[in-house]
């Protein structure tokens, strides 16, 4: 096991639209140890999202180095970031991304699905939602839940692999001040508990005020931390 869990080195991203080159990523490096708690922000356009999802192996950089707990993976193929995905991250949303006629158990058996991990895997999601305080909605459906509520199923679902990364986008943007308090302390529960490392994007000094370390980008580039 590597110390870091994050290593990119001289990342880029170019999108190209019609005749036009949209460079979302200009040379960023970053590393990341295992179990630290970062926060990345940065104004709208900076590059935060892009950033996010090749850290979170749901895109490939067009070049550079990418390393996520020990394996390169900048090279890799759907089916191969799909796998790594599957077995090291963990997303939570600012929308939860919820299925709306699923149960909360359902929901949070998902990654488990998709792993087609079928050991213990009803168990597993009892016991993560359990982890956060849920142990009575499991037979809910999202619209039976309030907005922190739903967002406590979408972590259970995030966690529920054992991942060693959890990767929150925005994650109590769409939340009132006390649901958002208790979701940041039940992912800094986790770090503790657990080591899981925590990368959360934020526009919220507050919310990254509670991290170890804040990483500003701007321009397609780390400019702090």
């Amino acid at each position: 096991m590597t110390d870091l869990v994050v290593s990119a080195s001289d990342i880029t991203k170019v999108y190209t639209m019609g005749d036009v080159e949209v460079h979302a990523l200009r040379g960023l490096s970053m590393t990341i140890a295992t179990g630290e708690v970062i926060a990345i922000m940065g104004p709208s356009g900076s590059g935060k999202s892009t950033l996010m999802n090749i850290l979170g192996c749901l895109d490939r950089p067009t070049t550079g180095e990418y390393c996520l707990d020990g394996e390169s993976v900048a090279e890799l193929n759907d089916d191969q970031l799909a796998d790594i995905r599957n077995r090291k991250v963990g997303f939570v949303f600012q929308s939860f991304n919820l299925l709306p006629r699923a149960t909360a158990l359902a929901n949070v058996e998902l990654p488990l699905r998709y792993a087609r991990n079928s050991k213990n895997r009803r168990q597993r999601a009892r016991e993560a939602l359990d982890a956060v305080g849920l142990s009575d909605r499991m037979t809910h459906r999202p619209n039976e839940l309030s907005g922190g509520q739903q967002q406590r199923v979408a972590l259970a679902r995030a966690i529920v692999n054992e991942p060693s990364i959890i990767m929150a986008d925005e994650p109590t943007g769409n939340l009132d001040t006390a649901s958002g308090e208790a979701i940041m302390e039940l992912l800094l529960d986790l770090n503790q508990d657990r080591g899981a490392t925590l990368i959360i994007v934020t526009h919220d000094p507050e919310i990254a005020a509670l991290t170890q370390r804040v990483v500003r980008i701007l321009d397609g580039r780390v400019v702090e931390g």
